[in-house]
């Protein structure tokens, strides 16, 4: 039966059924299978409504579409630019930079490749960046700042796992530093080796630039500084945020127009939310009936009769997460973290540590071969086959993979 069932869902979801529907049907029939009432989905779809955190997905991500609609991203563009695009490798620096910035305030729902990629790519490619780095490097930019508050995977992740958000914030920033640090190095030896050469630096377009984005400077400052040091908590910055980008971009900047603009943008970015909330719900209540089955304990009794290393398991668990995270999303923060985090703590694995492990994964899922949803977003972005975009990631995969392996196996790396 369970067979059939795990088929039918299957066959279902291939003919496009919705993921909430599923979970939601398999979970009332787990439960009245074994013989306990099926209100225990709903109990947890109330529960969930009721947690202090929750306000911080919507407006979070709400705020991350006004940014993306208006004109912030070509002014922080110009700020990161005159900063920085004197230096070697100065410009594809300042991609990684302001895409990581980018990608933190709106979730890596895709908007970063978006509305970043068709300003960087024709710049980086005039600088004279072979075409191939430029195509990998604005793939990659696509969930690179998952790392970074306000990112919505890590604080639907501290939702799922029942873990502090700040501290999955503060856990996230030292790894996050060092991949953007490395991704850096390698540009700049791109730079070199292609003999690009530099702007000029100008304390006049410095000057101009911060006057430009005066306003939104000290967004990420208010924010971040502002969770990290613990004047409020992540609902409290979301609704800061949104207040805030709400009446710069459509009062000051006047971007937007609050008549027209905001509304579509509030729906836009609520169908998202929307669609999250509808599987996190049912997720949830899925959930419970695998606690209540001892599942996870039995999955680790399974797998600890051929696997007693934490090394092994380790590497065993990234390897899965890859496939999954490559696949789908938040599916996978919602339904796979109540499994895999009671199994890794009885391999003695830190929450937070494994909370990181799992968004570098997810990071990397986004560009893995063949699923990545980067991989699409870049080839439809930029007009290029499919074929060309794998090609072009290589690299840049390799490099997260290996920053993944030191932060799996270098825990202070997340918990210093």
């Amino acid at each position: 039966m369970i067979f059939f069932i795990l088929a039918l869902m299957l066959f279902l979801a291939f003919l496009g059924t919705p993921v909430f529907s599923l979970i939601g049907a398999l979970a009332v029939y787990l439960f009245h299978a074994s013989e306990i009432d099926s209100s225990a989905v709903i109990v947890e779809m109330m529960r969930l409504a009721s947690l202090p955190s929750l306000i911080a997905v919507p407006l979070f991500t709400f705020s991350g579409y006004v940014l993306a609609e208006s004109k912030a991203p070509r002014r922080l563009l110009n700020l990161a630019e005159s900063l920085f695009g004197f230096l070697p490798g100065g410009l594809a620096v300042v991609c990684l930079a302001a895409a990581a910035l980018f990608t933190a305030f709106t979730g890596a729902s895709g908007v970063t490749i978006i509305a970043l990629g068709g300003l960087l790519y024709p710049m980086l490619i005039k600088q004279g960046y072979p075409e191939k780095f430029v195509l990998g490097l604005l793939t990659t930019t696509g969930s690179l700042g998952l790392l970074f508050p306000p990112s919505l995977p890590i604080i639907l992740y501290g939702l799922v796992a029942k873990i502090s958000i700040s501290d999955l914030f503060r856990a996230g920033i030292l790894p996050g530093i060092l991949l953007i640090a490395v991704l850096s190095i390698y540009a700049v030896y791109i730079s070199k080796k292609s003999n690009i050469s530099k702007t000029v630096f100008s304390a006049g377009n410095i000057k101009s630039s911060i006057m430009e984005a005066k306003w939104e400077i000290p967004l990420p400052f208010v924010i971040i500084g502002g969770i990290y040091n613990g004047f409020f908590t992540a609902g409290e910055a979301a609704s800061i945020m949104a207040f805030y980008v709400l009446i710069v971009e459509a009062f000051i900047y006047k971007d937007l127009d609050i008549f027209r603009d905001i509304p579509q943008i509030a729906v836009k970015s609520m169908l998202l939310v929307g669609a999250i909330f509808a599987v996190l719900g049912t997720a949830l209540g899925f959930t419970n009936y695998l606690i209540d089955a001892q599942i996870p304990n039995r999955i680790f009794a399974w797998l600890h009769s051929f696997v007693d290393s934490k090394i092994i398991f380790l590497l065993i668990l990234n390897a899965f997460l890859l496939v999954i995270n490559m696949i789908e999303i938040f599916s996978a923060i919602i339904i796979v973290v109540p499994l895999i985090v009671p199994v890794a703590a009885q391999y003695g694995i830190d929450p937070v540590h494994l909370g990181i492990i799992f968004l570098l994964n997810l990071e990397i899922g986004y560009m893995t071969i063949p699923l990545g949803l980067n991989l699409f977003l870049s080839s439809s972005r930029f007009e290029k086959r499919l074929t060309e975009v794998y090609s072009a990631v290589i690299v840049f995969w390799l490099i997260l993979l290996v920053m993944l392996g030191l932060v799996t196996y270098f825990p202070q790396i997340s918990l210093l």
